[in-house]
């Protein structure tokens, strides 16, 4: 990945993070709703926005929804607020590390836990 590519990933990311936080008040957005990653095609048209958010599978789905509707805003958003010929197309994903992490040290903590009683 080039530097440029890096760059621009690195600020749309803040940007996002910045607009779910103080722009947008659609209340299937919770507080915990976080920006994990952007990655953005070396043609710089498009950027896979990579979404995280601790709650239930339906509060999950109404985040993706909420997004979703929201990507026009978004984008139009980073039109004014980025000096970019361009801007990307946004497509949101669900980014499930944080919950596999969290999966992971529970097993590793099982384990632990059943060495010191053995």
């Amino acid at each position: 990945m080039s530097r440029r590519i890096e760059r621009v990933n690195s600020v749309i990311r803040q940007q996002l993070s910045e607009l779910l936080r103080r722009e947008i008040k659609d209340p299937r957005l919770g507080d915990f709703t976080a920006i994990t990653e952007v990655r953005t095609a070396p043609d710089m048209k498009t950027a896979r926005v990579f979404v995280s958010y601790i709650g239930s599978a339906e509060e999950k789905r109404a985040t993706m929804a909420a997004l979703s509707s929201a990507a026009g805003f978004l984008h139009h958003e980073l039109t004014k607020r980025l000096d970019m010929r361009t801007v990307p197309d946004l497509t949101f994903e669900w980014d499930s590390s944080i919950e596999r992490g969290d999966r992971l040290l529970r097993l590793i903590d099982e384990v632990a836990a059943e060495r010191k009683e053995g």
